[in-house]
């Protein structure tokens, strides 16, 4: 069982920066290739960005690309979404998710399902 808590978010302004960090425990965390979500309210979850299990490879949602960077941290065991030039369209509850072992080390992941953990969301809010 992976355990996943998200802290980090809050209110800023439009054009402002915030760093989300998603802290997991209960496996390797090397062994884990790991992803950001958000959902709006009324709007169905999204996807934002994803790391492997490497940090050697990434990937972002055109929404959102040039403006969020995702990192990890395999020592302490941390996923980082470094967000910049914030926009009110990113206000969202935003979570962290993580795929248990069974990808390769260089392989990134888009699609909800394709996650068998889930932090319990934190909130940015960014005003106009």
């Amino acid at each position: 069982q992976v355990q996943l808590v998200e802290s980090g978010g809050g209110l800023v302004q439009a054009g402002g920066s915030l760093r989300l960090s998603c802290a997991a425990s209960g496996r390797t965390f090397s062994t884990l290739a790991m992803g950001w979500f958000r959902q709006a309210p009324g709007k169905e979850r999204e996807f934002v960005v994803a790391i492997s299990r490497s940090g050697g490879n990434t990937y972002s949602a055109d929404s959102v690309k040039g403006r969020f960077t995702i990192s990890r941290d395999n020592v302490k065991n941390t996923v980082y979404l470094q967000m910049k030039n914030l926009k009110p369209e990113d206000t969202a509850v935003y979570f962290c998710a993580a795929r248990s072992g069974r990808s390769s080390i260089t392989s990134y992941y888009i699609v909800g399902v394709d996650y068998d953990y889930w932090g319990q969301g934190t909130q940015v809010t960014v005003s106009s």
